[in-house]
């Protein structure tokens, strides 16, 4: 069992940056390939960015490519997601979310979730 904690969200200025955290908890947090979801009012929740087991491999959402960067630290159990340029479209919960395999975009193979954290981006 993986428990997922979000922090780093917050309100912040279109153009600004945030940098969001996801500490993880039990398993061996190493096997697991590391997403970022996020969902805003009204929509379904899409995907955003995930890296593989080993931090090697990355794969990015159009919409964020250039501005996101997602990266993890498995000696500290944890995955980041570096954001820059943000934008008012950029507002939403995000979510960080773990799967025992790299590559998948799906929001349904994702095997545990964290609570989330609200990201809001004023103009």
């Amino acid at each position: 069992q993986v428990q997922l904690v979000e922090s780093g969200g917050g309100l912040v200025q279109a153009g600004g940056s945030l940098r969001l955290s996801c500490a993880a908890s039990g398993g061996t947090f190493s096997n697991y390939a590391m997403g970022w979801f996020r969902q805003a009012p009204g929509k379904e929740r899409e995907f955003v960015a995930e890296i593989s087991g080993s931090g090697i491999a990355t794969s990015h959402a159009d919409s964020v490519k250039g501005r996101f960067t997602i990266s993890r630290d498995n000696a500290k159990k944890t995955v980041y997601l570096q954001m820059n340029s943000l934008k008012r479209e950029d507002t939403a919960v995000y979510y960080c979310a773990a799967d025992q395999k790299f590559g998948s975009r799906s929001r349904e193979r994702y095997d545990y979730w964290g609570q989330g954290t609200q990201v809001t981006v004023s103009s």
